[in-house]
Protein backbone atom coordinates (compact mmCIF):
# COMPACT_ATOMS: atom_id res chain seq x y z
CA UNK A 1 0.00 0.00 0.00
CA UNK A 2 3.29 2.56 0.94
CA UNK A 3 5.12 1.09 -1.90
CA UNK A 4 3.55 3.77 -4.58
CA UNK A 5 2.61 6.31 -1.94
CA UNK A 6 3.91 10.08 -1.96
CA UNK A 7 6.89 11.07 0.41
CA UNK A 8 5.82 13.33 3.27
CA UNK A 9 7.64 16.50 1.82
CA UNK A 10 5.06 15.84 -1.37
CA UNK A 11 2.44 16.01 0.00
CA UNK A 12 2.97 18.49 3.36
CA UNK A 13 2.24 22.23 1.24
CA UNK A 14 -1.05 20.31 0.76
CA UNK A 15 -2.04 19.49 4.77
CA UNK A 16 -1.07 23.51 5.16
CA UNK A 17 -3.02 24.77 3.00
CA UNK A 18 -6.18 21.94 4.27
CA UNK A 19 -6.03 22.28 7.62
CA UNK A 20 -5.44 26.39 7.77
CA UNK A 21 -7.85 27.93 10.39
CA UNK A 22 -9.06 24.27 10.91
CA UNK A 23 -9.54 22.53 13.86
CA UNK A 24 -7.79 18.60 13.85
CA UNK A 25 -10.94 15.96 14.64
CA UNK A 26 -9.55 12.53 15.24
CA UNK A 27 -9.88 9.41 17.18
CA UNK A 28 -7.16 9.83 19.90
CA UNK A 29 -6.25 12.84 18.57
CA UNK A 30 -2.93 13.20 20.48
CA UNK A 31 -1.07 10.74 18.61
CA UNK A 32 -2.02 11.82 14.99
CA UNK A 33 -1.42 15.34 15.94
CA UNK A 34 2.07 14.46 17.50
CA UNK A 35 2.88 12.25 13.88
CA UNK A 36 2.31 15.37 11.61
CA UNK A 37 3.89 18.05 13.97
CA UNK A 38 7.13 15.67 14.23
CA UNK A 39 6.91 15.04 10.41
CA UNK A 40 6.48 18.73 9.80
CA UNK A 41 9.62 19.21 12.76
CA UNK A 42 12.02 17.47 9.92
CA UNK A 43 11.09 19.56 7.18
CA UNK A 44 12.08 22.39 9.70
CA UNK A 45 8.47 23.93 9.94
CA UNK A 46 6.07 24.51 12.98
CA UNK A 47 2.82 22.80 12.90
CA UNK A 48 0.41 24.12 15.00
CA UNK A 49 -3.39 23.56 14.54
CA UNK A 50 -6.19 23.54 17.45
CA UNK A 51 -7.16 19.70 18.05
CA UNK A 52 -10.17 17.86 18.95
CA UNK A 53 -9.92 14.39 20.61
CA UNK A 54 -13.41 12.41 20.01
CA UNK A 55 -12.17 9.80 22.77
CA UNK A 56 -12.00 12.77 25.29
CA UNK A 57 -15.30 13.91 24.13
CA UNK A 58 -17.39 10.79 24.60
CA UNK A 59 -15.94 9.92 27.64
CA UNK A 60 -17.06 12.89 28.77
CA UNK A 61 -20.67 12.95 27.13
CA UNK A 62 -21.37 9.18 26.96
CA UNK A 63 -20.07 8.02 30.13
CA UNK A 64 -20.20 4.24 31.47
CA UNK A 65 -19.06 2.93 27.79
CA UNK A 66 -17.69 -0.24 27.87
CA UNK A 67 -15.08 0.83 25.74
CA UNK A 68 -14.27 4.05 24.10
CA UNK A 69 -12.71 2.39 20.66
CA UNK A 70 -13.91 4.02 17.61
CA UNK A 71 -15.20 -0.01 15.99
CA UNK A 72 -17.29 -0.71 19.41
CA UNK A 73 -18.36 2.97 19.78
CA UNK A 74 -19.74 3.25 16.49
CA UNK A 75 -21.45 -0.37 16.94
CA UNK A 76 -23.21 0.35 20.26
CA UNK A 77 -24.55 4.15 18.69
CA UNK A 78 -25.40 2.49 15.61
CA UNK A 79 -23.37 4.07 13.54
CA UNK A 80 -22.42 2.14 10.22
CA UNK A 81 -18.89 1.75 9.87
CA UNK A 82 -16.81 0.33 6.80
CA UNK A 83 -13.66 -0.99 5.42
CA UNK A 84 -12.38 -0.09 9.15
CA UNK A 85 -8.90 -0.06 9.89
CA UNK A 86 -8.17 1.75 6.54
CA UNK A 87 -7.66 5.65 6.41
CA UNK A 88 -11.10 6.61 4.87
CA UNK A 89 -13.53 4.15 7.14
CA UNK A 90 -12.33 5.51 9.81
CA UNK A 91 -12.38 9.06 8.75
CA UNK A 92 -15.68 8.94 8.05
CA UNK A 93 -16.83 6.59 11.00
CA UNK A 94 -14.80 9.78 13.14
CA UNK A 95 -16.72 12.42 11.40
CA UNK A 96 -20.24 10.44 11.89
CA UNK A 97 -19.16 10.07 15.87
CA UNK A 98 -18.24 13.60 16.04
CA UNK A 99 -21.86 14.39 14.85
CA UNK A 100 -23.05 12.71 16.93
CA UNK A 101 -21.47 13.80 19.96
CA UNK A 102 -22.31 17.79 18.67
CA UNK A 103 -25.83 16.98 19.22
CA UNK A 104 -25.32 15.83 22.48
CA UNK A 105 -23.29 18.68 23.32
CA UNK A 106 -26.44 21.01 23.89
CA UNK A 107 -24.03 23.84 25.14
CA UNK A 108 -21.18 23.34 23.51
CA UNK A 109 -19.32 24.05 27.18
CA UNK A 110 -17.51 20.61 26.87
CA UNK A 111 -16.26 21.16 22.91
CA UNK A 112 -14.74 24.33 23.75
CA UNK A 113 -12.77 23.28 26.67
CA UNK A 114 -11.41 20.15 25.04
CA UNK A 115 -10.23 22.51 22.20
CA UNK A 116 -6.19 22.41 22.78
CA UNK A 117 -3.93 24.90 20.64
CA UNK A 118 -1.11 22.23 22.16
CA UNK A 119 -1.58 19.47 24.73
CA UNK A 120 0.03 19.31 27.90
CA UNK A 121 2.20 16.17 28.46
CA UNK A 122 0.70 13.66 30.17
CA UNK A 123 4.03 12.22 31.03
CA UNK A 124 6.02 13.23 34.17
CA UNK A 125 9.74 13.65 34.02
CA UNK A 126 10.39 10.19 35.45
CA UNK A 127 7.92 8.45 33.12
CA UNK A 128 9.73 10.00 29.77
CA UNK A 129 13.39 9.34 30.88
CA UNK A 130 11.98 5.21 30.76
CA UNK A 131 10.16 6.09 27.43
CA UNK A 132 12.85 7.27 25.39
CA UNK A 133 15.27 4.13 26.58
CA UNK A 134 12.86 1.92 24.69
CA UNK A 135 13.12 0.25 21.39
CA UNK A 136 10.87 0.55 18.87
CA UNK A 137 10.82 -3.21 18.09
CA UNK A 138 8.64 -6.36 18.54
CA UNK A 139 9.27 -7.77 21.79
CA UNK A 140 8.24 -8.83 25.28
CA UNK A 141 8.14 -6.13 27.98
CA UNK A 142 8.03 -6.28 31.93
CA UNK A 143 6.90 -3.28 34.37
CA UNK A 144 9.06 -3.12 37.56
CA UNK A 145 8.04 -1.74 41.01
CA UNK A 146 10.40 0.43 42.93
CA UNK A 147 11.51 -3.10 44.80
CA UNK A 148 11.75 -4.55 41.52
CA UNK A 149 8.68 -6.87 41.65
CA UNK A 150 7.20 -7.12 38.07
CA UNK A 151 3.98 -6.33 38.18
CA UNK A 152 3.07 -6.33 34.57
CA UNK A 153 4.05 -8.40 31.25
CA UNK A 154 2.81 -7.95 27.89
CA UNK A 155 3.89 -7.87 24.15
CA UNK A 156 4.17 -5.64 21.34
CA UNK A 157 5.43 -5.09 17.97
CA UNK A 158 6.58 -1.42 19.04
CA UNK A 159 7.52 -1.72 22.51
CA UNK A 160 7.97 1.92 23.11
CA UNK A 161 4.76 2.89 21.71
CA UNK A 162 2.60 0.39 23.96
CA UNK A 163 4.65 1.52 26.87
CA UNK A 164 3.46 5.03 26.31
CA UNK A 165 0.08 4.01 25.86
CA UNK A 166 0.29 2.36 29.47
CA UNK A 167 1.48 5.97 30.69
CA UNK A 168 -1.02 7.82 28.81
CA UNK A 169 -4.35 6.06 29.04
CA UNK A 170 -6.88 6.70 31.19
CA UNK A 171 -8.31 2.77 32.16
CA UNK A 172 -7.95 1.40 35.41
CA UNK A 173 -4.92 -0.55 34.60
CA UNK A 174 -2.90 1.99 33.38
CA UNK A 175 -3.72 4.66 35.97
CA UNK A 176 -2.13 1.35 38.64
CA UNK A 177 0.83 0.77 36.14
CA UNK A 178 1.24 4.59 35.98
CA UNK A 179 1.33 4.96 39.98
CA UNK A 180 3.04 1.65 40.72
CA UNK A 181 6.10 1.81 37.68
CA UNK A 182 9.65 2.71 38.60
CA UNK A 183 11.30 0.98 35.56
CA UNK A 184 10.61 -0.93 32.37
CA UNK A 185 13.15 -4.07 31.06
CA UNK A 186 12.32 -5.35 27.70
CA UNK A 187 13.82 -9.07 25.49
CA UNK A 188 13.43 -8.15 21.65
CA UNK A 189 12.01 -11.02 19.85
CA UNK A 190 11.86 -9.47 16.17
CA UNK A 191 8.70 -12.45 15.73
CA UNK A 192 5.78 -11.64 16.87
CA UNK A 193 4.67 -15.85 17.44
CA UNK A 194 8.31 -15.83 20.04
CA UNK A 195 7.09 -12.49 21.83
CA UNK A 196 3.56 -14.09 22.34
CA UNK A 197 4.68 -17.18 23.26
CA UNK A 198 7.48 -15.73 25.86
CA UNK A 199 4.19 -13.37 27.15
CA UNK A 200 1.97 -16.48 27.59
CA UNK A 201 4.97 -18.28 29.68
CA UNK A 202 6.46 -15.78 31.37
CA UNK A 203 2.99 -14.70 32.37
CA UNK A 204 2.27 -17.98 34.05
CA UNK A 205 5.70 -18.46 35.45
CA UNK A 206 5.84 -14.83 37.54
CA UNK A 207 2.23 -14.59 38.00
CA UNK A 208 2.34 -10.53 37.65
CA UNK A 209 -0.58 -8.70 39.97
CA UNK A 210 -1.76 -6.40 37.01
CA UNK A 211 -2.13 -9.35 34.54
CA UNK A 212 -4.66 -11.83 35.80
CA UNK A 213 -7.09 -11.56 32.95
CA UNK A 214 -4.27 -12.41 30.81
CA UNK A 215 -3.49 -15.84 32.67
CA UNK A 216 -6.64 -17.13 31.73
CA UNK A 217 -7.06 -18.87 28.39
CA UNK A 218 -7.87 -16.44 25.69
CA UNK A 219 -9.92 -18.88 23.49
CA UNK A 220 -13.51 -20.40 23.86
CA UNK A 221 -14.16 -22.06 20.70
CA UNK A 222 -12.91 -25.37 18.96
CA UNK A 223 -12.74 -27.56 15.49
CA UNK A 224 -14.05 -31.25 16.32
CA UNK A 225 -14.71 -33.57 13.77
CA UNK A 226 -16.48 -37.21 13.68
CA UNK A 227 -17.50 -39.78 11.03
CA UNK A 228 -21.39 -39.79 10.93
CA UNK A 229 -23.32 -43.32 9.81
CA UNK A 230 -22.45 -42.73 6.16
CA UNK A 231 -19.07 -42.59 6.46
CA UNK A 232 -18.68 -38.94 5.77
CA UNK A 233 -16.14 -36.44 8.29
CA UNK A 234 -18.29 -33.74 9.64
CA UNK A 235 -16.48 -30.93 11.22
CA UNK A 236 -17.98 -28.61 13.90
CA UNK A 237 -17.18 -25.33 15.65
CA UNK A 238 -18.44 -25.73 19.51
CA UNK A 239 -17.19 -24.83 22.83
CA UNK A 240 -14.02 -26.09 23.90
CA UNK A 241 -14.72 -29.43 25.90
CA UNK A 242 -12.60 -30.85 28.87
CA UNK A 243 -13.38 -34.35 27.72
CA UNK A 244 -12.04 -33.76 24.51
CA UNK A 245 -9.22 -32.20 22.09
CA UNK A 246 -9.95 -29.85 19.72
CA UNK A 247 -8.50 -29.73 16.31
CA UNK A 248 -7.57 -26.59 16.64
CA UNK A 249 -9.03 -23.49 18.89
CA UNK A 250 -10.09 -19.87 18.46
CA UNK A 251 -10.43 -16.88 20.63
CA UNK A 252 -14.34 -16.58 19.95
CA UNK A 253 -16.92 -17.73 17.87
CA UNK A 254 -16.92 -15.24 15.02
CA UNK A 255 -13.67 -15.99 13.93
CA UNK A 256 -13.83 -19.47 14.18
CA UNK A 257 -17.32 -19.18 11.77
CA UNK A 258 -15.59 -17.08 9.63
CA UNK A 259 -12.62 -19.08 9.46
CA UNK A 260 -15.04 -22.30 8.38
CA UNK A 261 -16.78 -20.61 6.03
CA UNK A 262 -13.14 -19.80 3.84
CA UNK A 263 -12.55 -23.51 4.56
CA UNK A 264 -15.97 -24.44 3.06
CA UNK A 265 -14.78 -22.40 -0.55
CA UNK A 266 -11.50 -23.23 -0.75
CA UNK A 267 -12.11 -26.94 -0.25
CA UNK A 268 -15.29 -27.50 -1.48
CA UNK A 269 -16.94 -28.87 1.61
CA UNK A 270 -20.71 -29.18 2.33
CA UNK A 271 -21.52 -26.52 4.81
CA UNK A 272 -24.23 -29.37 6.09
CA UNK A 273 -20.97 -31.65 7.17
CA UNK A 274 -19.42 -28.48 8.56
CA UNK A 275 -22.27 -27.39 10.91
CA UNK A 276 -23.16 -24.26 9.38
CA UNK A 277 -25.89 -24.78 7.70
CA UNK A 278 -28.97 -27.14 8.95
CA UNK A 279 -31.58 -28.79 6.51
CA UNK A 280 -33.61 -32.48 6.19
CA UNK A 281 -32.03 -32.69 2.87
CA UNK A 282 -29.37 -31.19 0.80
CA UNK A 283 -27.54 -27.82 2.14
CA UNK A 284 -28.04 -25.11 0.25
CA UNK A 285 -24.92 -25.45 -1.58
CA UNK A 286 -26.33 -28.30 -3.45
CA UNK A 287 -29.10 -26.53 -4.68
CA UNK A 288 -27.01 -23.42 -6.56
CA UNK A 289 -23.96 -26.44 -7.63
CA UNK A 290 -21.29 -25.49 -5.56
CA UNK A 291 -21.94 -28.71 -3.23
CA UNK A 292 -21.14 -32.67 -4.50
CA UNK A 293 -23.65 -33.87 -2.80
CA UNK A 294 -22.10 -35.12 0.65
CA UNK A 295 -25.05 -34.11 2.00
CA UNK A 296 -27.48 -36.40 0.39
CA UNK A 297 -25.32 -39.13 -0.01
CA UNK A 298 -24.14 -38.93 -4.12
CA UNK A 299 -20.51 -37.87 -3.46
CA UNK A 300 -18.06 -40.61 -2.70
CA UNK A 301 -17.00 -40.87 1.13
CA UNK A 302 -13.66 -41.44 0.06
CA UNK A 303 -13.62 -38.20 -1.93
CA UNK A 304 -15.10 -35.97 0.47
CA UNK A 305 -13.21 -37.24 2.73
CA UNK A 306 -9.51 -36.80 1.67
CA UNK A 307 -10.85 -32.94 1.30
CA UNK A 308 -11.91 -32.72 4.66
CA UNK A 309 -8.64 -34.40 5.97
CA UNK A 310 -6.85 -31.95 4.26
CA UNK A 311 -8.38 -29.39 6.53
CA UNK A 312 -7.80 -31.38 9.35
CA UNK A 313 -4.46 -31.97 8.65
CA UNK A 314 -3.37 -28.05 8.28
CA UNK A 315 -4.73 -26.95 11.51
CA UNK A 316 -3.42 -29.42 13.52
CA UNK A 317 0.76 -30.26 13.94
CA UNK A 318 -0.59 -33.70 16.29
CA UNK A 319 2.58 -36.79 15.78
CA UNK A 320 4.64 -33.87 13.63
CA UNK A 321 8.12 -33.37 13.68
CA UNK A 322 8.78 -29.88 12.37
CA UNK A 323 10.41 -26.33 12.86
CA UNK A 324 8.67 -22.95 12.53
CA UNK A 325 11.24 -20.21 11.21
CA UNK A 326 10.47 -16.99 11.78
CA UNK A 327 11.43 -13.37 12.12
CA UNK A 328 15.31 -12.60 13.92
CA UNK A 329 15.84 -9.57 16.72
CA UNK A 330 18.46 -8.70 13.99
CA UNK A 331 19.39 -8.98 9.90
CA UNK A 332 20.29 -12.12 9.18
CA UNK A 333 19.14 -13.36 12.29
CA UNK A 334 15.89 -15.70 11.97
CA UNK A 335 13.92 -17.74 15.01
CA UNK A 336 12.88 -20.99 15.16
CA UNK A 337 10.04 -23.10 16.93
CA UNK A 338 10.71 -26.43 17.26
CA UNK A 339 7.60 -29.46 17.43
CA UNK A 340 8.37 -32.75 18.29
CA UNK A 341 5.90 -35.49 17.91
CA UNK A 342 3.50 -32.98 18.05
CA UNK A 343 4.88 -31.42 21.44
CA UNK A 344 6.24 -27.56 21.40
CA UNK A 345 9.44 -27.99 22.15
CA UNK A 346 10.95 -24.48 22.66
CA UNK A 347 12.51 -21.77 20.85
CA UNK A 348 15.98 -20.11 19.99
CA UNK A 349 17.13 -17.94 17.16
CA UNK A 350 19.81 -18.74 14.35
CA UNK A 351 22.33 -17.19 11.41
CA UNK A 352 23.27 -20.33 9.38
CA UNK A 353 21.02 -22.51 8.11
CA UNK A 354 23.45 -25.76 8.71
CA UNK A 355 22.24 -24.87 12.43
CA UNK A 356 19.04 -26.02 11.89
CA UNK A 357 19.86 -28.60 9.32
CA UNK A 358 21.67 -30.94 12.17
CA UNK A 359 18.90 -31.84 14.93
CA UNK A 360 21.83 -32.06 17.55
CA UNK A 361 22.58 -28.77 16.70
CA UNK A 362 19.17 -27.03 16.52
CA UNK A 363 18.32 -28.65 20.17
CA UNK A 364 21.31 -26.91 21.86
CA UNK A 365 20.07 -23.83 19.79
CA UNK A 366 16.71 -24.33 21.79
CA UNK A 367 15.47 -22.57 24.87
CA UNK A 368 12.95 -25.26 26.49
CA UNK A 369 9.43 -24.08 26.93
CA UNK A 370 5.71 -25.30 28.18
CA UNK A 371 4.04 -27.05 26.21
CA UNK A 372 0.15 -26.39 27.07
CA UNK A 373 -3.09 -25.33 25.41
CA UNK A 374 -2.32 -21.75 25.20
CA UNK A 375 1.10 -22.68 23.51
CA UNK A 376 -1.16 -24.64 20.80
CA UNK A 377 -3.58 -21.88 20.26
CA UNK A 378 -0.82 -19.16 20.05
CA UNK A 379 1.15 -21.75 17.36
CA UNK A 380 -1.82 -22.89 15.48
CA UNK A 381 -3.67 -19.47 15.07
CA UNK A 382 -0.38 -17.91 14.07
CA UNK A 383 0.33 -20.21 11.58
CA UNK A 384 -3.26 -19.94 10.15
CA UNK A 385 -2.97 -16.11 9.93
CA UNK A 386 0.51 -16.20 8.22
CA UNK A 387 0.45 -18.22 5.20
CA UNK A 388 4.28 -17.25 3.96
CA UNK A 389 5.61 -18.92 7.20
CA UNK A 390 8.31 -21.02 6.59
CA UNK A 391 7.28 -24.42 7.93
CA UNK A 392 9.85 -27.65 7.26
CA UNK A 393 8.98 -30.70 8.16
CA UNK A 394 11.90 -32.55 10.11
Amino acid sequence: MLRTAPKFYEVAKRIVELTEDCVLVAHNAEFDYRILKTEFRRLGFTFKRKTLCTVELSQKLIPNMESYSLGKLARALGIPVSDRHRAQGDALATVKLFRTLLDKDNGKAIIKESVKVEQRSKLSSNLKSIVEELPSDTGVYYIHNSDGDIIYIGKSNNIRKRITQHFTNNNSKSKKIQALVASVSFEKTGSELVALLKESEEIKKNKPPLNRALRQHKFTQGLYSHIDNNGYINLRINHLKKDAKPITTFSNRQSAISYMNRMIEKFELCPKLCGIQKSQSSCFHYDIKDCYGACIGEEPVSTYNQRAKTVIDINTYDNKNMIIIDRGRAIGEKSVILIEDGIFKGLGFFELNHQINNIEVLQSLITPMQNNRDTQHIIQAYMRKNKRLKIIDL
